[in-house]
Formats: C-alpha cells, sequence, structure tokens
C-alpha cells in the first residue's frame, strides 16, 4: 500500500471514530442502546431519543457533508485558477451566495425566507459570482491579483448587505444575522437527504472529470492539444462549485476557509497531483476537519458559545497567510 493510500485509509477510519464521540458528546448523556432505539423504533416522547434523533444525529451528518463539499469546492477553485489561494470563501463565491439570500431575506419574500427557498437564492448567487469570478481570471496577470479581486468582490458584497440591513425589518434583520453567523444546527434530519444527494452528485462530478483535471494543471493550452474543450470545463467546474458551495451556505451560512486550507493540506500530505486521489482526500479531510471543529465547540460550549465560523478562520487565516509567504518567495 502507497503512502498517499495509507493516509486516505486512515482518514477514512478516524470520520466514524469523530462522529461516534460527536454523537456521545453533549451536555445530556445519552447511552449506545438509546441511540440505537431513535433509529430502530423512535419515541417521541423520550427526551433522549429526540435529542438523538433532531438535535445530534443531523448536527452530525451535516458536518461531515459540508466538509465535504466545501474542502471539494476548495479543490475544483485551485485546480481551475492554478492558485493554492483559490477558495469559494476568498474568491468571493460563498459572498454571492450571501448576498442573494441577503436580497430576499432582508425583502421579506415569504418563499424565499424557507430552506429550499435560500438554497435556490444561494445556488444562483455562487454560480453568478462564480462565472463573475472566472470573468477577471481572464485578466489577472498573477495569483495575488486574482486574489485581491476576490477581496474586493467579498468587500463590495458586504457593504451592499450593510445597506439592506440597515432598511430591512427587525425580524428579517434578525434572521439573516443569525443565519451569518454559521451554524450546524439548523438542518433537521428530513433535510439531510438533500445535503447528502448533493455531495455525492459533486463527488461523481468530479470524479468524471478525474483525466480533464489532471491535465489542466499543466494549463489550459496543453489541455486544449489534449482534446479536452477547456472552455466547457471551466464552466462545469464552476457548476459544480457553486452547486457544493450554494447548498452548504444556505443550510448552513457561511463557513469560511474550509475549501482553502483543506485541499492544501491534502496536497502536503499525499504528494500527488492525481484528482483522483485529491478528490477523495479532500471529501474525506474536509469532513474530519468540520467534525473535529465542531466537536470542540461542543466540548467547551459550558464555558462560551461560539459559531463554527470562528474556529474554521482561526485555524484556515494562518495556512493563508503561510501559503501567501511561499508564494512571495
Amino acid at each position: 500500500m502507497t503512502r498517499s493510500s495509507s493516509i486516505l485509509w486512515i482518514l477514512a477510519v478516524l470520520i466514524p471514530i469523530i462522529g461516534i464521540i460527536h454523537l456521545f458528546s453533549g451536555v445530556s448523556d445519552i447511552d449506545w442502546n438509546t441511540f440505537v432505539k431513535s433509529l430502530v423504533n423512535f419515541d417521541q416522547t423520550e427526551t433522549a431519543e429526540v435529542i438523538i434523533r433532531e438535535i445530534r444525529l443531523p448536527r452530525v451528518i451535516t458536518a461531515i457533508v459540508a466538509g465535504a463539499s466545501l474542502s471539494l469546492a476548495g479543490l475544483l477553485m485551485q485546480t481551475l485558477f492554478q492558485n493554492p489561494l483559490a477558495g469559494p470563501y476568498v474568491l468571493g463565491i460563498n459572498s454571492g451566495a450571501s448576498l442573494f439570500v441577503a436580497i430576499t431575506t432582508l425583502t421579506g419574500v415569504t418563499f424565499f425566507t424557507t430552506q429550499y427557498g435560500l438554497a435556490i437564492n444561494a445556488l444562483l448567487g455562487a454560480f453568478v459570482f462564480g462565472v463573475l469570478i472566472l470573468f477577471f481570471s481572464r485578466f489577472a496577470r498573477n495569483h495575488i491579483t486574482l486574489l485581491l479581486t476576490g477581496v474586493m468582490i467579498g468587500s463590495f458584497t458586504s457593504a451592499f448587505i450593510a445597506i439592506l440591513q440597515q432598511m430591512s425589518h427587525m425580524q428579517d434583520l434578525k434572521r439573516f444575522t443569525l443565519w451569518g453567523l454559521g451554524s450546524l444546527q439548523k438542518v433537521q434530519l428530513n433535510e439531510t437527504p438533500l445535503l447528502i444527494a448533493t455531495v455525492l452528485l459533486g463527488t461523481i462530478l468530479s470524479l468524471l472529470m478525474t483525466r480533464s483535471l489532471n491535465i489542466l494543471v499543466l494549463g489550459a493550452e496543453e489541455a486544449e492539444q489534449h482534446g479536452i474543450r477547456v472552455r466547457r470545463l471551466k464552466y462545469q467546474m464552476i457548476g459544480i462549485t457553486a452547486l457544493l458551495t450554494g447548498i452548504v451556505t444556505a443550510f448552513c451560512g457561511p463557513i469560511a476557509f474550509v475549501g482553502l486550507a483543506v485541499p492544501n493540506i491534502v496536497r502536503i500530505l499525499l504528494k500527488t497531483q492525481e484528482h483522483k486521489k485529491l478528490i477523495i482526500g479532500s471529501i474525506l479531510g474536509g469532513a474530519l476537519f468540520l467534525l473535529v471543529s465542531d466537536l470542540f465547540i461542543i466540548k467547551i460550549e459550558k464555558l462560551v458559545l461560539i459559531p463554527i465560523n470562528a474556529i474554521t478562520s482561526i485555524v484556515g487565516a494562518p495556512i493563508v497567510v503561510f501559503i501567501l509567504f511561499r508564494k512571495l518567495k
């Protein structure tokens, strides 16, 4: 077994282990029999079973799926733009999803305040801003220029959202503010199949493009010579990224730096540009990263309550600085 395969197996084994620890962590003590009973013979009158079914299980599933989705989206962005600093959050794709959610949520349109209405708007916003950053990338002379463009797009959307907040009603503002903090606790169990289906679809489509992604790393001209329709491939990558980022942003709010940090860590660990391994590694690594981050929040919730965005930013921001200084050298 190769080194990279061993690492992938370790990640795959750690996810269920951390997931089980996560399930049985919290203020209320839950035993294994209660957990099994909540799955096979759910009793709504039993508080412990309700906690598992309505709170803990959806939270674990959401952490795994959201981490995997954002990490895979980040990998696709880094390959697309040939830039290790690229990611849905840094390039403004998260900002696009947030802006479209803000436009509808803060204007009080009833349909768009539902969970599925938010999902539709987040998907649309992520795709529009993904295409926008793809357009700007044609004029960017280097990686730093593209990074700054993403930062400026994020600043623009933040300013526009701030204006909407000043004009919105108190109830709409409260709903959007809570959504913007980022949380893995808003998803209900009956909504998790949609999240799971999304990451499975994104994974399958990405794996089908493995050969094209491997060649794209060599450059657009090289890819064209191998018969790859580069423009179509780029829009496919943007579409998958929008799907993965938009659905997670809609259900969990904006979560920073997962899509940037995890794919870079996976590349360092696996030491390969083979995208089949990078895709699998990013999915497993992202799931594990968000699971561990959320488990940390649970362990310290008696002392202080912090949003998931705070933890991912604390870990992710130094990685961005590290990569930036390596590039400048």
